[in-house]
């Protein structure tokens, strides 16, 4: 009978696409915790060396001009550190946001605010700015954004939050301009050959890793 059952109507395809929602997430599931492996295997001191470069060769890619609404991050121990790139872009005189996260827990929505004034740390245990002014993600000029792993057609692997690709969401429905820009700051052992898309993932424009940039299918 459950065979009977399965073959019949809109509940088969229900529950193929639930099989195949599994499957895909048990995949990733794996893939970041061998690439979390990696990241967390590097001394601090190729850490700092590599975020350096990585830093270097996304300011020579991206023309960071200022009054730029450029959004980065604040790297948890294991991730790329952002911040000799967010020290590049303060002097060129870009207006640098970093995400935040809503603090009702019911909601998943991520805002971006100016790095200035205080910080704490979210329940994910981020750093982010306390202010009250934020920004709604369609109104920034070029985000880089932390990556677990990724390929060459832009697709993203993230930590599974999937707090970036509700944020920008709203590329899928636009036809002439996807942006703003979207930049993924990794390193080179961090690209896979191919990752199988999700419906929810948003490609990114670009990754950026110490041996230099990659201008992916979306960019």
């Amino acid at each position: 009978m459950l065979l009977r059952f399965e073959s019949n109507g809109s509940h088969r395809h229900t529950r193929v696409a639930l099989l195949d929602h599994h499957a895909l997430s048990g995949a990733r599931r794996s893939l970041r915790a061998r690439l979390n492996a990696r990241r967390l295997a590097l001394s601090p001191t190729e850490r700092a060396q590599r975020s350096a470069l990585v830093a270097r060769n996304a300011a020579h890619a991206v023309h960071l001009k200022a009054h730029a609404r450029i959004a980065l991050y604040a790297a948890l121990p294991w991730e790329l550190d952002a911040e000799p790139l967010m020290a590049l872009a303060a002097e060129r005189g870009c207006r640098i946001y970093l995400p935040r996260i809503d603090r009702q827990r019911s909601s998943r929505e991520m805002r971006f605010a100016p790095m200035h004034g205080s910080w704490r740390r979210n329940r994910l245990g981020i750093l982010e700015p306390t202010g009250a002014l934020t920004l709604g993600a369609r109104w920034l000029d070029v985000v880089f954004l932390p990556v677990v792993g990724f390929d060459r057609h832009g697709l993203r692997l993230g930590s599974g939050g999937g707090f970036y690709d509700r944020a920008f969401a709203f590329r899928h429905t636009r036809t002439v301009w996807h942006g703003p820009r979207l930049i993924g700051l990794a390193y080179a052992f961090q690209e896979l050959e191919r990752l199988k898309a999700a419906a929810h993932d948003v490609p990114m424009d670009a990754v950026v890793t110490e041996e230099g940039i990659i201008r992916c299918a979306t960019g």
